[in-house]
């Protein structure tokens, strides 16, 4: 019985990339039929096609012999090399914060409007401070902190880069974060502090389920992992939920733009929607600060 059950499960087992043999894949290269990993795929006039087969198949013209991501972004040799600087970046920026101690945090944190003793007035995005929409997205309160939004980074971001490419990647990076900071300042208490880049990993995470969704994948394990963050940031108090929820709405469409967008205008469905989710960005920016001044 037992044999007879491993050996159904092994016959039901996808197989590996044959460039990343320990990456499953239901995708095949349309002319050499190898199976074929989201880093590995490149759009075809018809299906996907491996790198090599790609650049052999194109007359080796110079812009058609390029590879493309799924997403039509140009495939680097480094495919995770932005997701690197981000998190060295961050890193950085918490060694700064250790360093300088309150006075820098309390500068460029997220907040809409409050007097701040270090500071010695009154500051926020209320006041004319527009940057701290940004800066928040790498400013962290602890270890621990730092520690699980760098792994989470590393974990979504890392794959999802390669599937994207650099610039896309980059866009829907920022446009998650600042969504997840307008949200913040629309609904939180203008006195209420936050940090971390816990908006711009959940946006990933939208993205992430989007192009699960895409590439027809099991969804289970991203559902039950986005499901696991939401419990902790509505069942424990100090967490800024609306970053979280504002960032995971505005990945969801900016992954799906990215992911879903007609090949003949592709770059501008792509850019125009993170375009349209910016502008809602500062449409909430204006009408909250109107409130508050």
């Amino acid at each position: 019985m037992d044999h007879a059950a491993s050996s159904s499960q092994d016959a039901m087992s996808l197989p590996g990339c044959y460039r990343h043999p320990d990456r499953e894949t239901g995708i095949r290269c349309t002319r050499c039929e190898r199976p074929i990993c989201p880093e590995c795929m490149v759009n075809a006039s018809v299906g996907f096609q491996c790198p090599e087969c790609a650049r052999g198949g194109t007359g080796h013209a110079p812009d058609a012999a390029r590879p493309r991501t799924l997403a039509g972004g140009t495939v680097a040799a480094d495919p995770r090399l932005v997701t690197k600087v981000l998190i060295a970046v961050n890193l950085a920026v918490f060694l700064v914060q250790l360093a300088v101690g309150d006075r820098f945090t309390e500068r460029f944190e997220m907040l809409g409007q409050a007097y701040v003793p270090v500071l010695g007035s009154v500051h926020g995005i209320a006041q004319g401070e527009w940057y701290r929409l940004l800066t928040p997205m790498f400013l962290h309160g602890s270890y621990i902190h730092i520690l699980f939004n760098m792994l989470s980074l590393w974990w979504l971001g890392a794959p999802l880069e390669a599937a994207l490419g650099r610039a896309r990647y980059l866009a829907l990076y920022f446009t998650s974060g600042l969504a997840g900071s307008a949200l913040t300042y629309l609904v939180a208490a203008p006195n209420q502090p936050s940090l971390g880049a816990s908006g711009a990993i959940f946006g990933l995470f939208g993205a992430t389920a989007v192009l699960m969704r895409r590439l027809n994948y099991d969804m289970r394990p991203i559902i039950a992992l986005l499901v696991i963050n939401l419990i902790f940031t509505f069942g424990w108090s100090n967490i800024a939920w609306q970053a979280h929820i504002g960032g995971l709405v505005a990945g969801v469409i900016s992954g799906y733009a990215m992911v879903h967008a007609p090949r003949r205008h592709r770059a501008l469905v792509q850019y125009g929607t993170c375009a349209v989710v910016l502008a809602a960005v500062v449409v909430i920016t204006l009408v909250r600060t109107a409130q508050l001044t």
